[in-house]
């Protein structure tokens, strides 16, 4: 007996009826947070690539689901950072590379705040590093919560729509439209690592005249501010002081004149 039908794959179980689509869109996003290999946003490309040709309203929902796993693994990541700052240390930072991330992504939270948690969502490794850093650091917790829901949810759309994308321009090779999915996203986050490196150069650059023991500007600055703070004169200049210095002695004499009257 010969069977006929249409032919049964993977993306076929990776439909908005299926129950392992939303629990595949909300489990492996959340792991991925922890453990980088999970494979979050390949799954999330064949959810799109699965449902190209769909209409269905609760295709809206597998995004969300997806959004709500990214969101959930951003935030276990800041309680384990919070809470086992020791051990986290240890498992994720003992190594010079791992230092080397962990300084960055301070040094990166310091200067740009909450754009650098959604920016780096799309950067491979830049995710679990700054979330765990925000714990570790005791970054605002409401702060911090915004910036994962802001990069949960552009993450979510953004990878879904890419995998619709491959999908349509391969809808009866649907492995094809996959690999163009997952090749189009790698692209972006290359230009976004590239972007973040040129950077880190050139600021390394900028600070290079500062650890050579040249004067530096900024340094400068911030030393006359902070001995005008102590001095409790946040306005003293050098020609200031001259100044008063030259208006002592007529107050002195305006004095005495008033004395002698």
């Amino acid at each position: 007996m010969v069977l006929t039908g249409p032919p049964v794959n993977a993306f076929s179980s990776l439909q908005p009826d299926s129950l392992l689509s939303y629990l595949a869109a909300v489990l492996l996003p959340a792991l991925d947070a922890i453990f980088p290999v999970v494979p979050s946003e390949t799954v999330v490309l064949a959810l799109g690539v699965a449902t190209a040709g769909s209409t269905d309203p609760r295709i809206a929902l597998l995004i969300g689901c997806a959004a709500l796993g990214a969101f959930a693994g951003d935030n276990l990541c800041y309680l384990l950072g919070r809470r086992f700052g020791p051990f986290v240390r240890r498992r994720f930072f003992a190594t010079d590379r791992g230092r080397q991330r962990l300084d960055w992504a301070e040094r990166s939270l310091r200067r740009f705040g909450p754009q650098v948690i959604v920016v780096c969502r799309f950067v491979p490794g830049g995710r679990t590093a700054v979330t765990l850093c925000c714990g570790l650091i005791g970054y605002p917790r409401r702060r911090f919560a915004a910036a994962t829901a802001v990069a949960g949810v552009i993450w979510a759309v953004y990878t879904f729509m890419i995998g619709r994308l491959g999908g349509k321009a391969f809808e009866e090779r649907p492995w094809a439209g996959l690999l163009l999915a997952f090749g189009i996203s790698a692209a972006l986050a290359l230009v976004i690592e590239a972007v973040r490196r040129i950077r880190r150069a050139r600021q390394r650059r900028q600070e290079e005249p500062c650890r050579q023991g040249e004067p530096c500007r900024q340094e400068e600055e911030r030393g006359q501010e902070e001995r005008d703070r102590r001095a409790g004169q946040p306005d003293a200049s050098p020609a200031a002081g001259a100044a008063t210095r030259a208006a002592a002695p007529e107050a002195a004499g305006r004095t005495a004149a008033r004395f002698e009257d």
